[in-house]
């Protein structure tokens, strides 16, 4: 599911990263990071609404699955992917914000659209 980046982390580790990352975008609606975890996470992000989207007992079990927090599941099927129903993909946008101050890395915004 996630791209080819590695951001320096072995599987296991950014795995973990990821799905929490994608946890707490869809629990908050936006998050700041940097460029390279926002373009890993979208196509995440868009997979858990898409299952929100199908609402059937399968769908509901993957993305608990994938996802760390039962509540955002919850809120994902319930509030979230009812909202996208007319829409065909592109749930998410990024907005690059300019670098970060400490290490000059390139920083993004993902929201919801």
């Amino acid at each position: 599911m996630p791209g080819t980046r590695k951001l320096g982390k072995p599987t296991d580790q950014r795995m973990a990263m990821l799905r929490q990352m994608v946890t707490d975008f869809l629990d908050n609606g936006r998050m700041e990071t940097t460029v390279t975890r926002c373009k890993e996470i979208a196509p995440m992000a868009e997979k858990m609404i898409t299952l929100g989207k199908k609402n059937t007992l399968a769908s509901r079990r993957q993305a608990i699955a994938f996802m760390t927090r039962e509540d955002v599941v919850t809120k994902v099927f319930a509030e979230t992917a009812p909202g996208y129903s007319e829409r065909n993909g592109g749930y998410t946008r990024i907005t690059r914000t300019g670098p970060r101050r400490g290490d000059a890395a390139e920083m993004a915004i993902i929201e919801l659209v």
